[in-house]
């Protein structure tokens, strides 16, 4: 599970490397790899120079707060109060502190200009990273390698312009010095863009775990060295210390939260006409952008036998939704991608069973899991309904993703997700799924976003022999990150055949990937199969104290909670105040995005 990580009791993750298709790679990837590195090239000079920009509007004013301090001989290596001050919120304050001295302005910075400095350091770094990890496309990588490789190339990318958004958020206005976030992003966005880019760089680094040895492993590790705890850093520095038990949980009183009365039918009062209609409408009724179907031809320029040419006909950082409707039909189209400046990109389908998007991939097939997803969109904005997505790689291939969502905002309604281990891989940001169905068997719901589930039917399969079901196994490794998995009135049940032999697999509702691993299942109906524990050990001991599980009146057989665990970090939750830092309106509800989507939800417990 995971992107290349191996399983503590499943062996299918690890591959060796295949030196027999090394001349084919480095011949194929060629002329592919010369154009990449130029497009990098171009990408990561861009951004030194808007961060150098950015940093030098900044400058003007630290240097007139600093009333002339202009020379500070023998400070090169000494920090100041404010820098020792700033990175004793760290995780990692040694690192911070050698990394702030002699980066220009840090030694005359306020606690506050040095929210601003570190996010501009770390993303110099990253960008240099991304410069270095480019320069070695060329090289022969077998195919375990090459798909680590081409997913951290991605992943960089995608940090890259998670922290420059972060920066230019968080810029200090030359007389205030506040770091206050501007240009329209919330303190929220700012954190959960900084969790994302995280996130990336331990999925980056993760699929290098089953590669042998070798010259391109080595050299992206010097690449990506310290990245991770640079960006915990600025996660640290910028959320300040936070000392109670929800470390991470947003809870934002400033926000407009939805009441009752705010809802008309199945939509908010408030929502638009246009996306009301949009949602609601059948799907004979909506005027698509582009259509897919097996007959079409392309000739009218908006109808396309495959998803493939439909995505490539969406412009790039579209601000006005783009619906690509895809009709009844089984699409056999292996790791499509909506990228990330694919934004406010819609699929509709004909419904789920009708419209399907299918994929074989798995990581027997010397792919990392991050690449084995049948359809994957990182893009803002992102919506998809009435589809079925499937990976039908089956059980003996172990890691195998049917669906992977990485994209801000995004919304999963009334969709399928079929596979088996590794099902749905909600890798990063925040995600809402409403009325879906989920199928599969180990760790089928697993990934790092900050993600509600509700009203959706979460079905466990019947495994491998000798296997164990675990729904959930969530990946929050840094206690600032605002992440984590919130079931919410959903149905966990189980299909005829696992319910047939039920007694030979135990189901569990989870395990605890990372060490700050968390999920709580709030006012769900849990089937008989659910194991009297409830939860699953990931290794021994491991994150057992510092995990944050969580149940709220949930229903069922399988709810009862007299034989949990015993965990430290384990919890039935009593508090309906605790138990609504996990609802919509104050786990995912930001800057009234989830409504404008037209998606029927609930923003507290309960209607």
């Amino acid at each position: 599970m995971g992107y290349g990580k191996l399983e503590p009791s499943d062996p299918g993750g690890s591959s060796s490397m295949d030196l027999s298709h090394q001349s084919e790679h480095a011949t194929s990837s060629g002329n592919r790899s010369k154009k990449k590195l130029l497009v990098v090239l171009s990408v990561v000079s861009i951004v030194l120079i808007t961060a150098s920009a950015v940093s030098a509007v900044f400058l003007i004013g630290v240097r007139t707060r600093a009333s002339g301090q202009s020379g500070h001989p023998g400070l090169a290596h000494k920090p100041t109060q404010a820098i020792s001050r700033a990175c004793s919120k760290t995780r990692f304050p040694s690192l911070c502190v050698n990394s702030l001295v002699d980066f220009p302005g840090a030694l005359t910075a306020t606690e506050e200009d040095l929210v601003h400095i570190s996010f501009n350091m770390t993303l110099q770094r990253l960008s240099k990273a991304l410069y270095a990890s480019s320069g070695i496309s060329y090289l022969a990588m077998d195919p375990l390698s090459r798909s680590a490789y081409d997913g951290c190339l991605e992943l960089l990318d995608d940090s890259i312009d998670a922290l420059s958004r972060s920066l230019t958020s968080v810029a200090p206005s030359v007389a205030g010095g506040s770091a206050k976030p501007i240009s329209g992003a919330s303190s929220q966005d700012v954190v959960t863009w900084l969790s994302a880019a995280l996130t990336n760089q331990d999925t980056c680094g993760e699929g290098f775990d089953g590669v042998a040895g070798g010259s391109v492993k080595s050299h992206m590790a010097e690449s990506l060295r310290d990245l991770s705890e640079l960006l915990s850093n600025c996660l640290s520095i910028f959320s300040g210390s936070v000392t109670d038990d929800f470390s991470g949980v947003p809870i934002q009183n400033r926000r407009r939260l939805m009441q009752e009365d705010d809802i008309s039918g199945d939509f908010p009062r408030w929502l638009g006409r246009k996306e009301r209609r949009l949602l609601a409408l059948p799907v004979s009724a909506i005027q698509a952008d582009i259509v897919v179907s097996k007959d079409g031809n392309g000739s009218n320029g908006r109808e396309y036998k495959t998803i493939a040419e439909a995505i490539k006909k969406v412009p790039e950082h579209s601000t006005r939704r783009i619906v690509i409707y895809v009709k009844a039909g089984r699409y056999e189209e292996n790791n499509l991608k909506v990228g990330r400046k694919k934004t406010n990109v819609m699929f509709i389908g004909d419904g789920a069973g009708k419209t399907v998007i299918s994929g074989g991939k798995s990581v027997s097939d010397k792919l990392t899991t991050f690449h084995t997803a049948s359809f994957a969109a990182t893009g803002a904005g992102f919506i998809a309904r009435d589809i079925t997505f499937t990976n039908w790689a089956g059980p003996g291939r172990h890691q195998a993703v049917a669906l992977r969502i990485g994209a801000d905002h995004a919304v999963v309604y009334r969709c399928q997700a079929i596979g088996y281990q590794d099902t749905l891989y909600v890798h990063s940001n925040r995600q809402f799924f409403r009325e879906c169905e989920i199928y599969g068997t180990v760790d089928f719901i697993f990934g790092n976003a900050a993600v509600v589930f509700q009203n959706c039917s979460i079905y466990a399969r019947k495994p491998m022999p000798q296997q164990k079901n675990t729904i959930t196994a969530q990946n929050r490794k840094d206690p600032n990150q605002n992440t984590g998995i919130s079931i919410h009135a959903c149905r966990i049940l189980a299909t005829s055949d696992l319910q047939a032999s039920k007694g030979s697999f135990p189901t569990y509702l989870g395990r605890p990937w990372k060490l700050y691993s968390r999920v709580v299942y709030l006012m769900s109906y849990m089937g008989d199969h659910i194991h009297p524990r409830g939860w699953l050990e990931w290794n021994a001991t491991f994150a057992l104290d510092s995990l944050y599980y969580g149940e709220y009146m949930n229903s069922g057989p399988g709810g009862a909670v007299g034989q949990r665990v015993k965990w430290p970090g384990y919890r039935v939750i009593t508090s309906t105040v605790e138990a609504s830092k996990f609802t919509v309106a104050q786990f995912i509800y930001g800057s009234s995005w989830l409504p404008s989507t037209g998606v029927a939800f609930l923003a507290g417990l309960s209607v």
